[in-house]
This record gives structure tokens, sequence and C-alpha cells, in this order.
């Protein structure tokens, strides 16, 4: 039998066997009560250990795909009963398939662990996402489509804004940035789809394969994943409640020598924490004497609820040490998909050609729209009434906690964002307990997630507040108590 065998793939050889004779079983190629190669003649055939051909040949037979006759050898198994036209033919996938499904296994876990799935709740309450579009004016922002529509006619339905964007909606973000004490011109403004994407562009633009990005540890789990994706080396920089502690960061700058520094300065995802306004001065400092690029994610600095604000990192850059990136998604709504970046010198013009070349540009009509509805005063509007709502919200949250979580659980209330950071009891998993808590009907984001070393993670736990009413952030939050306390006690069988 003449299976192709790749001695330089990452699947394993016991796996290509099993799976090229698992795909010639299910498509018909090796008939019922076929006699297989004995594993003696295969392996020598193959050029492989015995061991090797006994693994594959017992990963078949324990799905019910072969069958061995003891002093006879294995057969294949009898066909599917169901009649043959109504079974879909196994596809035979190319070996390249099969080698990024192996790179793609072999890699470190992402945002979506694996987890034993358990039957869900009729009625879960997911503490997951970001904002809560159900309270967005779904009516204004129609009108204002409307408007744009009738106003502009079809250069509203072509490509658009090659150069950055649509430059009102560019002078309009400038205007909105100068309240933070950035003095930013609309040519260096360049419109994204989201934020994520402008994290992409930073990357692929300064970065390449083996490049050190230092991170907040914790930090933004879909920027961690992007990082891996990129096969970059993530080193992690503790925080605390005042941010990234820049005590340490520069021996790890001397250590490391990194192509980025990535930070989350404002009510940082996943701990809520904000970097002080001394450490974003030092911040800026370091970056200059060490010739590391700063990416500041400002995905949430307006959802303000206490305190006063501070100067974001580029308002202190004398001059392209930092790049800036906003969204209107977390804002206004997660579909909406428009962001920004903010940059000076030659940077700007690779973002603005990296853009070009990865999408072309951001829906023109999106763009216009949104302009249209920011500048008639619609969005501070809507970002007042966030602000009261989540407020609202998040003081629910932590009174429920208070209430049905155990005292040795630890919150630092957040001043503002979407997110309650928890340290679990000592010793307690946050992935053991999402099954748990997923039978309870809540959901949650593990912090396992936010961690470059998922291990560091596990004793933490991530809660959107701003996604649920009050009354159900009570009902989540006592259902989480209920799942906690059948860990803690043992009794989830």
């Amino acid at each position: 039998m003449r299976i192709p065998l790749d001695q330089q793939s990452p699947v394993p050889l016991y796996r290509q066997i099993e799976r090229y004779l698992r795909q010639s079983i299910l498509a018909g190629k090796l008939a019922a009560e076929t006699r297989l190669p004995a594993t003696r003649q295969l392996a020598q055939d193959l050029g492989v250990s015995r061991i090797t051909v006994n693994n594959a040949y017992a990963e078949l037979e324990s799905d019910g795909l072969i069958y061995t006759v003891e002093g006879s050898g294995a057969y294949v198994a009898p066909a599917n009963p169901l009649p043959a036209s109504n079974r879909e033919p196994a596809i035979v996938w190319p070996l390249w398939q099969l080698e990024a499904q192996a790179r793609a296994e072999s890699s470190p876990e992402t945002s979506s662990e694996r987890i034993p799935q358990r039957p869900r709740h009729p009625h879960p309450i997911a503490f997951t996402g970001v904002g809560d579009p159900r309270h967005f004016p779904v009516h204004d922002f129609y009108k204002a489509l409307k408007t744009v529509l009738h106003r502009d006619g079809i250069a509203a339905l072509v490509y658009g804004g090659f150069d950055g964007g649509y430059r009102p909606l560019r002078e309009t973000i400038t205007h909105m940035l100068a309240s933070q004490g950035i003095q930013a011109h609309p040519d260096q403004v360049l419109i994204t789809a989201g934020s994520q994407q402008a994290l992409a562009l930073v990357c692929q633009v300064l970065l390449k394969p083996g490049d050190v990005v230092l991170v907040e540890s914790p930090t933004y789990n879909v920027a961690l994943d992007l990082f891996r994706s990129l096969a970059l080396k993530i080193i992690g920089v503790p925080l605390d409640e005042n941010g990234l502690q820049i005590q340490g960061l520069e021996m790890l700058l001397q250590q490391h020598h990194p192509r980025l520094l990535y930070t989350i300065p404002n009510f940082q995802n996943p701990s809520g924490s904000c970097l002080s306004g001394i450490r974003r001065r030092q911040l800026i400092a370091l970056a200059d004497r060490y010739n590391v690029p700063i990416l500041e994610d400002d995905f949430a600095g307006d959802l303000r609820y206490d305190g006063r604000t501070q100067p974001a990192i580029k308002a202190l850059d004398p001059g392209g040490r930092a790049i800036y990136t906003g969204t209107f998604s977390k804002m206004l709504m997660p579909g909406l998909r428009v962001g920004f970046l903010v940059a000076e010198g030659p940077i700007f013009g690779r973002l603005v050609e990296a853009k070009r070349v990865n999408d072309l540009a951001t829906s023109n009509l999106i763009q216009r729209t949104l302009d249209e509805y920011v500048t008639i005063g619609r969005y501070q509007a809507h970002l007042r009434r966030s602000c009261r709502i989540y407020r609202q919200r998040r003081d629910a949250m932590l009174a429920a906690i208070r209430r049905y979580l155990p005292s040795d659980v630890h919150v630092n209330p957040p001043k503002g964002g979407l997110f309650l950071w928890l340290r679990l009891p000592e010793k307690v998993s946050s992935l053991a307990l999402l099954p748990l808590a997923a039978e309870e009907g809540v959901e949650y984001a593990p912090g396992s997630r936010f961690f470059p070393n998922p291990v560091d993670g596990e004793g933490f736990l991530r809660l959107n507040f701003a996604t649920q009413t009050p009354e159900e952030i009570e009902e989540g939050i006592r259902r989480l108590g209920m799942a906690l306390r059948r860990l803690i006690t043992g009794s989830h069988g």
C-alpha cells in the first residue's frame, strides 16, 4: 500500500497514515471487509517503525472504522448502513492543509481555549463582548445615512479616501482629539476597519517574525492572538493599580531590544487600570532613549466614570515616537468597524500603503455617515448617555460581587471602561470554573486569554459589566457565585 508520507511535516507519521486510511475508508476507496496490510509489512513498505503503524490502526479501530481478528489481521469495518447516495463523500485534503492544521494545533492557546463542551443553559447571561448596542439610537444613525445618500448620491457609493480616508471624517477626528490634548492634522489620520486593523497595519509595517514586542501583562487577548500569528516574541511587563510598571522596564528594553511597545493606558483591557501621569512621561522618555515605537491603544478612553483625565501618551510625544489608535466601534456598535490611527513622519505613508494593499479602503458610505452622525452632536450625546448607563452597571456588578462571591475574591473598581478584573481565591482556576459557570448559565472570559504565558492567568477572570442590565448582572453574579461554591466544595460531579 502506497501512502504518501512527509518526514519533514509537523504532523506525526502515525497521524498521516491514520488520516490517509480514514479518508480512503470514508470515501469508499477501501471497501468493507478489505483486509489491511499486516502492521509489520506496512511498516517495512513505508520505512517507519511498527509502533507507528500500530498507533494508526489503533486510532481507526477506536473510531469503529476497522476491526481486528486475532491471528488474521485488520479489516475495514462494515460500511455505514445509510444509502451511499445519502452520504457525503469524504474529501482527501492536500498535505499542505493538514500541515496548516498541525501548526495551529501546536501553537499556544489563543482566545478560544479548548474547554470541554457541556449542555448550554437555556437562558445564559454573558459577561463577554464590548459595549451594549441595544441602547444605540439606531433611528438617529439611519437618519444620518439617509442624509448622506440624498446629499452625496453616487459619490458615497464608490471607493474613496485612498490617501487615508474620507477627509471630513479625518478633520472631525482631529477636533475630537484636540480635547484630549492631541494636536493632530487630518493628514496624520488614517481611517481603519476598527482598531484591530490599526494594530495589524502597525505590525505589518514595523515588525517581522522573531521580533520582540513588549506588552502589559495581562493585555488585550486579540492583540496577543495577532502577535502570535505573526510569530513575534512577546515579553510581558507587569501591571499594578497605576498601570504598566515602569520600574524594571528599562532592564527589559536593554535585555530584549524590542521593536514595539504596545500599551493600553486608559482603563486597560482587561485589568481596568490607568497609567499614572508620571509613568506616561517616563514611558515616552524611555521609548525615545531606546528607539522603541509606542503603540497606544485608546479603545475606551472616553468612557470615564470617576476621577480626572490623564493626557494621552501621544499628547506628550515630541514627534514621531508614538502611534495612537482609537475606535468608534466600542462607543457606538461593534458591527460599525470604523477605527483610526494617528502617526506622523515617514511611517504614515507606509501605513497608508499597507492599508491600501490590505483592503483598499474602509467603506466610503459608512465613513460619510459616521461623520454626519458625529458632527451634528449626536455622538457626544450618545457618549454621555453611555457613561451614565455603564457607570450604573459597573456599580451594580460591584455590589453583586460583594453579595454573592466569597470575600477573598479581589477586584479593583475601575474608573471607566467596560471590564472588571477578578482575582479568584488562592488555587482556584478560572478554566476549571468555566464549565461549571456555563452549567449555571453565566459566561465570562478566563484570565489565561490575556497573558503572554496563559498559565499566569488561571487565577483571574474578566467580566464585562456594560453588556447586561442591572437585573441581568444581579442574576449572573449570583449564578457565578453558585458555580464558584461548587468548584471550591468539589460538588461538581
